[in-house]
């Protein structure tokens, strides 16, 4: 007898697998951590109030684009007072090299008055009081959080996004699955430095166009492939003899 479509049994979806297993997390984040010993921030800044400008700057903009720009910003001002009395046509003199530089000099001024006006002059050092900020998003407080007071926080950016998701780290369709994913899948003791181990091992080597698989430090545990092979050991006529 032909069921029925409302008497047929539908196939369960099946979850999808678990790549990474404790184990496995560890040694990527080991091998990382002895890559890179020393993993911090590549954005120039002197205090918390620095800092959350400077990351706030830094959207569609390169580190070394914003710290050419804040050098001589941050030498001028470096508090939310010094920055006011600057003033926005101040600081868009300063950043106009910055993508949306206009809205970004805004917000700076903006942030800066709401700091004196609700914190004292003083950067929050919650991510709810931080979000607050104009030109402050989540990523913005993840980062300043973790640079700046020592939380474990994961901020995750476009290469944190494709490394997490070519590796099988943490896959997700959204920075806030993948984000919820690495904190799941890193270990305790990795937390701290893992938004920096992984921010730059996406900008140097797990590069968007053409991952440089043949000196990264974690290709045996990453699901990525085909494997980018060494340009050095490729000629023209095909690889090169060993």
């Amino acid at each position: 007898m032909t069921q029925t479509k409302s008497s047929a049994k539908r196939p369960r979806k099946k979850r999808a697998p678990r790549v990474f297993g404790p184990e496995k997390a560890r040694a990527l984040f080991s091998a990382l951590a002895e890559d890179r010993p020393d993993p911090r921030t590549e954005l120039d800044f002197v205090n918390p109030y620095t800092l959350v400008v400077a990351v706030a700057l830094s959207a569609q903009a390169t580190d070394v684009g914003v710290n050419k720009a804040t050098a001589k910003l941050f030498a001028l001002a470096d508090t939310p007072e010094k920055m006011l009395a600057l003033g926005e046509a101040g600081v868009a003199e300063h950043i106009k090299t910055i993508g949306l530089w206009r809205n970004k000099a805004k917000n700076v001024i903006a942030l800066s008055q709401m700091l004196l006006d609700e914190f004292g002059g003083e950067v929050p050092q919650t991510r709810e009081e931080l979000v607050r900020l104009p030109g402050v998003g989540r990523k913005t407080a993840n980062v300043v959080l973790n640079e700046a007071f020592d939380h474990h926080t994961i901020a995750v950016d476009t290469h944190i996004f494709r490394v997490s998701n070519r590796t099988g780290l943490a896959p997700g369709k959204t920075p806030d699955e993948v984000e919820a994913g690495l904190e799941r899948a890193t270990p305790p003791e990795f937390k701290k430095g893992a938004h920096h181990w992984l921010i730059l091992h996406g900008r140097y080597v797990c590069k968007a166009r053409k991952p440089e698989c043949w000196h990264c430090a974690i290709a045996d545990l990453c699901r990525y492939t085909p494997k980018t092979p060494d340009p050095a050991a490729i000629s023209a006529l095909g690889p090169k003899a060993l």
